[in-house]
């Protein structure tokens, strides 16, 4: 989109959200995507039309992407070379590293061979560490970034004239990508914790829908009034269009709140449905 109609685009929705209370602009950081939070259907289609209308911005609709991650389930060896020559000075780097899973976020080290480390001038080591978070944060498999894995890097080799920095970092990028494929990658997805305000004529069918959004039903409290709160925690993907489907299964008395709780390794079967980018 053209810097012009984002500048239109931001300005039609901060004027739209501050005339209507019950519209809630973000725009996810994460994936990119301004995301209009509505009442409904109906409530974004209106809000579509003036954006069009009053502010000459027609915006194609897409699906929420909710924000995934990717990990390495294994253990796997990659190796990574870039070499370049085209006259002059040419590019030369070679690195080899091991990577697998580790609680906590990314882990580098340096493995000893004897009395000396591995054969890599000193200064080189943390372009391939630079080169590795860079491929982390473009993912392996289908996009998203990496998190929780152990690198450790135990050989390589330089050249005194065409190593540099980027040519590690290259290197150190390649070998990632290579150990992954040489191994299983599996993808987390965000659970939200979900209370859910109804009647308690409703309690069982909307039991029964969390459930079938492979939620786990955490339990129930009464809340008084004939109404009761139900508590569960929901992959946040199987939510996009949770307060639609709600409004039609309690007939539009219930409601709900939400947050984030932690990242889950999502089922093969959900798993699969993802697009693969790598």
């Amino acid at each position: 989109m053209p810097k012009t109609d984002e500048d239109k685009l931001s300005v039609g929705l901060a004027r739209l959200a501050a005339e209507d209370p019950t519209l809630r602009i973000e725009q996810n950081q994460e994936t990119h995507q301004f995301v209009l939070w509505c009442m409904g259907e109906a409530h974004s289609g209106v809000v579509l039309d003036a954006l069009a209308n009053r502010y000459g911005v027609t915006v194609d609709t897409i699906e929420l992407r909710v924000p995934l991650r990717e990990t390495i389930a294994g253990k796997a060896k990659g190796h990574g070379r870039h070499i370049k020559q085209s006259g002059g000075h040419g590019q030369y780097a070679v690195v080899r590293h091991r990577g697998g899973a580790a609680a906590g976020g990314l882990r580098v080290r340096v493995r000893r061979q004897g009395s000396r480390r591995v054969g890599l001038p000193r200064n080189y080591i943390p372009s391939v560490e630079k080169g590795v978070r860079a491929q982390m944060e473009k993912g392996v498999h289908a996009g998203y970034p990496v998190v929780d894995i152990r690198v450790t890097l135990f050989d390589g080799k330089s050249h005194s004239v065409d190593s540099s920095d980027f040519a590690f970092q290259m290197a150190g990028s390649l070998a990632l990508r290579e150990a992954a494929a040489a191994t299983k990658v599996t993808l987390l997805e965000p659970i939200d914790a979900i209370s859910v305000l109804v009647p308690d004529d409703y309690v069982g069918a909307v039991m029964g829908d969390l459930s079938g959004r492979r939620g786990r039903v955490l339990g129930t409290e009464a809340a008084g009034h004939e109404r009761t709160v139900v508590k569960a925690e929901v992959p946040q993907v199987e939510l996009t269009r949770y307060a639609i489907d709600l409004r039609s299964l309690a007939h539009g008395a219930a409601s709900f709140t939400r947050s984030f709780a932690r990242y889950d390794p999502m089922p093969e079967s959900a798993a699969a449905k993802v697009k693969t980018t790598a």
